[in-house]
């Protein structure tokens, strides 16, 4: 079994309201002191919203960082105080207009563990009224229904890029594909 590496000393490089910049002095499995810089975040949700003809809810918007489009699940951070479960409710209505009560937690992965502590909760909600998107002033989202055999080749098709949303259809997909 790998040796656990033991923590000297830990350092805020930056803070914003996103996320925290962070700085570790660890001990090597050789002994010698390293330097671990990563990134720690909020919780994140990330949502599989279900209509009631068995289609599933996805977004599409422009990741700045990719300079493109992406396909996605509805997903956010917690914010202060805020439960995991109700971010996921507040993510699912401000993204896409939905909301539901008939929600479930289904799983958990770790984002990019070498680089970002952080944790995202998956649930899925079976939704069916789709009311008005809540947008922040960033956002400019398009709501598309996709069926899971759809949803299957998007993945293989290179259709779907983002990593938390095939990390989410790893856990979920059992569900729907059977």
């Amino acid at each position: 079994m790998p040796k656990r590496l033991e923590k000297i000393s830990e350092e805020t490089i930056h803070k914003n309201p996103w996320t925290t910049y962070k700085h570790d002095k660890y001990i090597k499995p050789n002994g010698e002191e390293g330097d671990y810089f990563y990134f720690e975040t909020q919780a994140s949700v990330m949502i599989v919203p279900v209509l009631s003809d068995g289609r599933i809810a996805l977004v599409l918007q422009h990741r700045y960082l990719l300079d493109k489009q992406s396909i996605e699940f509805p997903a956010g951070k917690a914010k202060e105080g805020q439960t995991n479960l109700d971010a996921a409710k507040s993510e699912l209505q401000e993204e896409t207009g939905f909301s539901t009560d008939d929600i479930v937690n289904v799983g958990v992965f770790a984002y990019a563990p070498a680089e970002v502590k952080n944790y995202c909760n998956v649930y899925i909600a079976q939704v069916s009224t789709q009311g008005s998107q809540m947008l922040d002033d960033s956002e400019d989202i398009e709501v598309l229904f996709r069926r899971p055999d759809e949803i299957e080749e998007m993945i293989k098709n290179n259709e779907i890029l983002n990593g938390p949303t095939m990390a989410t259809w790893a856990l979920v997909r059992n569900h729907f594909i059977k």
